[in-house]
């Protein structure tokens, strides 16, 4: 199966979002609070992956208030991840809007290491190789993510822009 690359900020509108939002709320019984939909916001707005310290200060500037206890935002952001709204890209401390993903796949998210941007993938070979390799080790899965870091393509082009025009300058 190719994979299916979904750009967090691309695939869906901020409205869809937030309407999937409301529904798994519903759907588990909680409230989709004022707070929690402003830090949905923010991490959708933000486009790439965004700190929880971040998310503070944006709260901090959209409220007028000048302290927003960070034990808070870190409830709000582990109740959107449980409902799998957002992902945390642990390699960067951070965290992302989610697409809608199939259930049974598992997504991958393609880090880069300069930028700081990050795309979804999805592919179910990932899914199957977890799956093997938990089976074989009799090993129960509670939570899963891929996370590959290196350079996008334009970052790429980029150092490969700033390599050749060094080496311009020092032959000249």
């Amino acid at each position: 199966m190719p994979s299916q690359v979904l750009r967090s900020h691309n695939s869906q509108s901020l409205d869809q979002a937030l309407r999937a939002a409301q529904k798994a709320c519903e759907q588990d019984g909680s409230k989709f609070t004022e707070l929690r939909e402003q830090v949905l916001r923010i991490i959708w707005q933000a486009g790439k992956p965004i700190g929880a310290y971040e998310i503070i200060a944006e709260l901090e500037q959209l409220s007028g208030r000048t302290k927003i206890g960070p034990p808070t935002v870190y409830r709000t952001l582990e109740f959107l991840q449980r409902l799998e709204l957002i992902h945390r890209v642990h390699s960067l401390n951070a965290f992302l809007a989610r697409n809608q993903t199939r259930a049974g796949s598992m997504p991958a998210l393609f880090i880069c290491r300069k930028c700081k941007q990050a795309n979804e993938v999805v592919n179910s070979v990932f899914q199957q190789a977890v799956n093997l390799s938990a089976n074989e080790m009799k090993f129960q899965v509670d939570e899963q993510m891929l996370e590959v870091l290196g350079l996008c393509q334009h970052c790429r082009r980029s150092d490969e822009a700033i390599k050749t025009s060094q080496t311009s300058f020092r032959n000249s």
